[in-house]
């Protein structure tokens, strides 16, 4: 099989797993939209959504299986595992108010950035890249899979549901403790503290309104925005092994737009 038809079908089997693990997503947080669209579980049932997402997967290692690449079998085998613990794990600390900073990044590392960071290392392993350029990259995808997700917590309590197509507030909704809200009960009064602690763990959104407005005034907004273009100047900071050249720049470009977007 030629490099471009195993490059092309790299990128399906990834964007395969990624679609599989938003079906899932959808199911489990009883999202009713997705970028703006209905959820497939609010169209077809939640029995038909979980029935394709576990095509969209059992698909992806099939093309895994056609490239013929054991390399990249081990890669996205530890990738789809380390994704499904994400999950567990987000559900775990759903609902609990005492959730920490460390264990909110670990969950977004195995939920988000692991996708990430198996598409940019198997880009190295298909082009026969060194072992450092395969570090460097691996390193990229993850920092940048951070990134796009403290960006994705910012968006929930600062865009509007028009522009990035779904309801504002929804991770406060479903009781998740992102890194806004983690911030906010770190700063805030002890009244407000209580209106946090209680509205994540009853999954209650009746206040959003005031603690929206608490995650504004205590900065807590802006300190999770710090940490993404962290995050994103780390990735691109992992790039400075590889060669000046338009595909470098691509990347660069990709790292700066993930802190930049409205959506």
């Amino acid at each position: 099989m030629a490099n471009r038809e195993k490059n092309i079908k790299a990128a399906a089997m990834i964007e395969f797993i990624h679609t599989a693990t938003l079906l899932h997503d959808d199911v489990v947080d009883d999202s009713d939209t997705r970028r703006g669209s209905i959820t497939a579980h609010r169209n077809f049932g939640n029995e038909s959504t979980i029935l394709v997402g576990d095509f969209l997967y059992s698909r992806a290692f099939q093309i895994m299986v056609e490239i013929g690449h054991m390399r990249i079998m081990e890669i996205m085998s530890d990738a789809t595992n380390t994704i499904a613990e994400g999950e567990v794990l987000q559900l775990i600390h759903c609902g609990n108010p005492d959730t920490t900073e460390k264990q909110y990044m670990d969950v977004i590392y195995r939920k988000t950035a692991k996708l990430f960071e198996s598409a940019t290392t198997i880009g190295a392993v298909l082009s026969d890249q060194s072992k450092l350029i395969e570090d460097c990259l691996r390193t990229y995808g993850k920092e940048l899979g951070i990134a796009y997700q403290l960006i994705d917590d910012v968006l929930d309590y600062s865009s509007s549901s028009e522009i990035i197509g779904k309801d504002i507030g929804d991770d406060l909704s479903e009781g998740k403790p992102t890194l806004p809200l983690i911030y906010a009960l770190e700063r805030c009064n002890p009244n407000m503290q209580l209106m946090i602690r209680e509205a994540i763990t009853n999954k209650d959104s009746s206040h959003s309104k005031e603690i929206f407005q608490c995650v504004i005034d205590t900065g807590s907004l802006a300190l999770t925005a710090e940490q993404a273009q962290i995050a994103s100047k780390k990735a691109i900071d992992a790039l400075n092994d590889l060669p000046n050249n338009q595909f470098k720049d691509a990347l660069i470009q990709l790292a700066k737009y993930t802190i930049e977007r409205i959506y």
